[in-house]
């Protein structure tokens, strides 16, 4: 069965075939919480392990699996970010709601051996943990990630974001969710000692996240915000496929070499920042509209 294919009532997620250049990530590793401490690295890392392994055999509890050190090194020559991602996500221990209403927990990645002698490139055996396999073996709801658009991300928030909203961009009768501000910050891997203002979140945070996810996927995500009197008391996100044009552009700017990349995307973070006076005066209501970075009127 394709991923692309809408799935039978007797489906599950594990027997879906990614399409080339495509990922298939199971919801139960999408809506985790408790994974703040990890690096844009060991996010990549952990999707490049769920990736490799990815079949029915997930399912199996102390199954082993696979992977050539080089398909975790990204950029770098060594090995020694590898082992710190790697112990990084054996002491996380990430929370789960599940539908019948519990919570389960598991520890992101389970015992494994590198051998980084071995010729020419270095091997990972790994295993995942008990009870993530027990959930994956259950899973029927899934996002597609486009391999290019995770690798153009700088920043683990908007890595964070893209896999949320990929998880939710095909519901064809839900285009928006409201948050508790709480919950929106653990959803992008916020800890709570980070970023306590909301203007510093704000800034720090959602606008960047934002304009990444924007600027590489071929959908859009806005973004408003729920206020009593001053005070911030929710988030809401919409979301929408870009039209042809759009979808065209963005792979455009994935096809074009990485240098340059930094001060294209620099230049538009620059224009979003920029307050209106539409802004100003929609931050003294009770609903303030922040949109996603392209909506942005310019003063």
């Amino acid at each position: 069965m394709r991923a692309n294919r809408p799935p039978s009532s007797d489906f599950k997620t594990l027997d879906l075939k990614p399409d080339h250049g495509e990922m298939i990530k199971p919801t139960e590793t999408i809506d985790i919480i408790g994974v703040e401490s990890l690096t844009l690295q060991d996010r990549r890392v952990w999707n490049a392990l769920i990736a490799n392994a990815f079949s029915p055999a997930l399912a199996e509890a102390g199954r082993d699996f696979k992977i050539d050190l080089a398909e975790l090194r990204a950029s770098h020559n060594g090995n020694e970010r590898i082992e710190e991602s790697i112990e990084r996500l054996m002491k996380t221990i990430a929370r789960c709601r599940l539908p019948d209403g519990s919570v389960t927990r598991f520890q992101l990645l389970g015992g494994n051996n590198m051998a980084d002698d071995v010729r020419p490139r270095g091997e990972l055996t790994y295993s995942f943990d008990k009870r993530l396999a027990e959930v994956l073996g259950d899973s029927r709801t899934f996002g597609k990630l486009e391999l290019k658009v995770m690798a153009a991300f700088s920043s683990k928030y908007a890595l964070a974001l893209y896999e949320h909203v990929s998880r939710r961009v095909n519901l064809k009768t839900k285009w928006m969710e409201e948050y508790s501000l709480e919950d929106f910050r653990a959803i992008l891997g916020v800890s709570s000692n980070q970023y306590k203002a909301f203007g510093n979140l704000k800034q720090r945070v959602i606008v960047p996240a934002l304009v990444e996810v924007n600027h590489w996927a071929h959908f859009r995500v806005d973004f408003s915000v729920k206020k009593r009197g001053q005070r911030v008391t929710g988030v809401m996100l919409s979301w929408f496929w870009k039209d042809r044009e759009g979808r065209a552009k963005a792979q455009e700017e994935l096809n074009k070499p990485k240098v340059g990349r930094k001060a294209r995307m620099k230049g538009i973070e620059e224009s979003v920042l920029i307050i209106s006076p539409a802004e100003q005066a929609a931050d003294d209501s009770d609903h303030d509209f922040f949109h996603s970075p392209d909506m942005q009127e310019k003063s």
